[in-house]
């Protein structure tokens, strides 16, 4: 499959990459910079600082956007003011590091040490109302959650653990019932990261240290590989107004000075089937 490069190695660590209409297509994140990036229909890219990490951005139901930032969420309003919420915990050596929206509009995001210690992550939900649960203890590297197009099942990885599980999920019940669904193994100190799931029932991985995107069909096998030119892939999503192109990011943190001169661009592709549209937070 031809893979496209769509910007220079802006980003230092690209990470999240979300098509929403309301905010005018594509923004991805420069993780560790703590900067949104968006990109405009003639290819420029615009930058907006936000915080020392911010990990995960959803659009709001009722316009702006909801985040994951270095300790805890964030909320933009519709004229752009950004609002940090209250921090979930006091180490300054452990980060929010990826998440996303369930299909009753909550927003979740995990956790991870900087330090790559096992088990100081955790995945956190932030629902409408303000409030706050931890959803899962005990994870080493919290990554890619997405949930399959009808709602009933919500893929994640930890990237530690070399797999990709899934869960059955409902609103009352929430995530539950967590068995693996598929092994992605990833390159040396690497393994599956961000994820997203096309309406077919595909499930879509990021391989960081494995340079590709798999997709593993709704029963786990795996049935297509991306290549990319860089070894470091972050994260993928389905963008573009027929939500037919997979957008892709990739990162050059621990990069050698000039090796992998592309890492850090934002890639895309047409992989022949469409995405489903992104989840909003409701709150």
């Amino acid at each position: 499959m031809k893979v496209e490069q769509v910007t220079e190695p802006i980003a230092y660590h690209g990470e999240g990459p979300v098509w929403s209409a309301a905010w005018g297509g594509l923004r991805w994140l420069d993780m560790l910079a703590g900067d949104v990036l968006s990109l405009a229909a003639d290819g420029t890219v615009t930058r907006r600082h936000i915080d020392t990490v911010v990990a995960a951005v959803r659009p709001r139901r009722r316009g702006g956007a909801v985040m994951g930032v270095t300790r805890g969420f964030a909320l933009e309003d519709t004229d752009g003011k950004v609002t940090l919420l209250d921090s979930l915990w006091s180490d300054d050596g452990v980060r929010m590091n990826e998440g996303g929206c369930d299909p009753d509009g909550r927003f979740y995001c995990g956790s991870m040490a900087y330090d790559d210690r096992p088990g100081a992550g955790s995945l956190h939900r932030l629902d409408p109302d303000g409030s706050t649960t931890t959803v899962l203890d005990g994870v080493t590297i919290s990554n890619g959650l997405e949930w399959s197009p009808d709602g009933d099942r919500a893929y994640y990885a930890d990237t530690a653990t070399d797999r990709v599980d899934v869960f059955d999920y409902d609103r009352e019940r929430g995530l539950s019932g967590r068995r693996p669904f598929a092994a992605v193994p990833g390159g040396p100190g690497g393994g599956p990261d961000g994820l997203t799931v096309d309406a077919e029932g595909g499930v879509w991985v990021a391989l960081y240290g494995g340079g590709s995107v798999c997709r593993y069909a709704p029963d786990g096998t795996l049935d297509e590989v991306v290549t990319l030119p860089a070894t470091k892939v972050t994260a993928c999503t389905f963008g573009g107004p027929e939500l037919d192109r997979l957008f892709i990011t990739t990162s050059r943190e621990h990069l050698e000075p000039g090796a992998e001169p592309e890492a850090g661009a934002l890639f895309a592709c047409t992989p022949g089937v469409r995405g489903v549209p992104v989840r909003e937070y409701a709150g």
